[in-house]
């Protein structure tokens, strides 16, 4: 039996700065190569298909890791799983900086993936373990303040490095980073829970691949992957039914659903899932808006989209205070009606408005966004128990992943098809002018369907309330 560190012994300033280090290195990463894609299908003489093989199978991995994440919890102490995922992200990073062929770059792309998908999990799980429900919401900021930075910086670093060095250097420069965040964990992370060793159930690890990856994949796919696409989709929707079934009749399950038992953890589980479709749906139209609407070069809708990121990023921390202080009505509410507001603008722009009005409504955009992701899943995470954390987050982190590959795929097929609507209508389709207002007119009925679904993540904010695990209560009180 792994022995950890008492109430006592726990040095959470250390901890929680050698987990932030490994998740920023992990996220920055994450979106550092997407600006890169048409420089590499150049370099190695793929397709557009093909290199998005890159992306497909990022997030296909992280999509059968996450949830398995509970179990390995249960059978890695907190210095294993974090060094372990940081040495494997390392080494994928190596393999893709010194990448001779396409082929090797994917492969350190699926072992990058194999790192990082574990990385945030077990950042948000340690979290839990040493903050008193009361402390969570600052240190929740923290790891707010991360995850919005990380993104928001890569757009622009990733032009910046590729129009001045090779896209190599997209990786060199992950390396340092990265054997930092390893080095200062060894140092200074320490074991906060319990190795329990569970049964593994062969047959759930099965289901729970075959689910989460058929519909990551699926949807990943989209129209390119032809027939095979549905398919897979098909496959991975049985296969969840099967493998929610088998959780909740089994002994021992590697992802505990009765933690829907608790009514706060179910209502932050919808409304997080909710708010990423929106999310996404803001991240992928939004680039599109300004590099074929506006004709901004890459570079320059990285530096659009970068004040939003970096005010959200300060403001987190600011929030998680506040939630502490104020519980999470008073945040998630207000925050969710900013973004309602904000993404109805959105669905009424034209193809001549200015950078600075983008600039401004992003990174309002952004402040909701800030008031909401790390409130409500503190508060659904904050009902409960300790036995049950590794499941919820792993739950939380899983469906957040799987509700962002939805909400891509959703709402690309809306904007085509609004595209498709606008030029069946016009006189003259082949004229550039009227491809442009298709654009606009597609991205317009793809973001008045986001307001749908913000709208409704925003009614759900009312039921929301602050609460305390019931075996926490009276240690928080003592």
């Amino acid at each position: 039996m792994t022995t950890n560190a008492t109430a006592q012994e726990i040095k959470r300033g250390p901890i929680t700065v050698a987990l932030i280090i490994g998740a920023f290195v992990a996220i920055l990463n994450e979106t550092l190569l997407n600006i890169a894609l048409s420089d590499l299908i150049q370099y190695f003489h793929v397709t557009t298909t093909t290199v998005q093989w890159l992306t497909t199978a990022y997030l296909l991995v992280i999509g059968i890791l996450m949830p398995v994440t509970a179990l390995l919890t249960g059978w890695l102490t907190t210095r294993q799983m974090f060094l372990g995922a940081m040495t494997v992200f390392f080494a994928g990073t190596v393999i893709c900086g010194f990448a001779p062929n396409f082929s090797f770059l994917l492969l350190g792309r699926v072992i990058q993936a194999a790192g990082s998908g574990l990385i945030l999990p077990v950042m948000m799980n340690t979290i839990l373990f040493i903050y008193p429900p009361e402390k969570r919401g600052g240190a929740m900021g923290l790891i707010g303040l991360v995850i919005m930075f990380a993104p928001a910086l890569g757009p622009t670093l990733s032009g910046l490095i590729i129009a001045s060095l090779s896209w190599r250097w997209l990786f060199y420069l992950v390396l340092p980073l990265a054997a930092f965040s390893i080095l200062f964990a060894a140092r200074y992370l320490t074991n906060v829970s319990q190795v329990t060793k569970p049964k593994v159930d062969a047959l759930s690890v099965v289901l729970s691949t075959l689910g989460f990856g058929g519909i990551v994949y699926g949807m990943g796919s989209g129209a390119e992957g032809g027939w095979i696409a549905p398919i897979f989709m098909l496959i991975g929707a049985v296969s969840l039914v099967l493998f929610v079934w088998r959780q909740l009749v089994i002994e021992n399950p590697i992802l505990d659903f009765r933690a829907f038992r608790y009514p706060m953890f179910t209502l932050a589980t919808i409304i997080l899932i909710l708010v990423m479709v929106t999310l996404f749906a803001t991240m992928i139209l939004l680039p599109l808006y300004l590099q074929r609407a506006l004709l901004l070069s890459s570079f320059a809708a990285g530096l659009v989209l970068l004040p939003g990121g970096l005010i959200n990023g300060m403001l987190s921390p600011v929030m998680g205070r506040l939630f502490d202080k104020f519980g999470p009505r008073w945040l998630v509410t207000p925050g969710l009606l900013i973004m309602c507001v904000v993404i109805w603008l959105f669905s009424r722009m034209t193809v001549s408005e200015s950078m600075l009005y983008v600039i401004i409504l992003y990174a309002a955009l952004l402040i909701g966004m800030s008031m909401v992701m790390m409130p409500v899943s503190t508060t659904g995470l904050n009902q409960l128990p300790k036995r049950l954390y590794p499941h919820g987050t792993a739950i939380m982190n899983t469906l957040q992943q799987v509700a962002g590959g939805v909400g891509t795929a959703l709402f690309v097929g809306i904007m085509a098809a609004g595209q498709q609507a606008y030029l069946s209508k016009s006189e003259n389709p082949e004229a550039p002018a009227q491809a442009l207002q298709a654009l606009v007119s597609g991205m317009s009925h793809a973001f008045f369907f986001a307001l749908i679904v913000g709208a409704v993540s925003l009614l759900l904010s009312l039921f929301l309330k602050r609460t305390i695990a019931p075996a926490e209560k009276e240690q928080s009180q003592g």
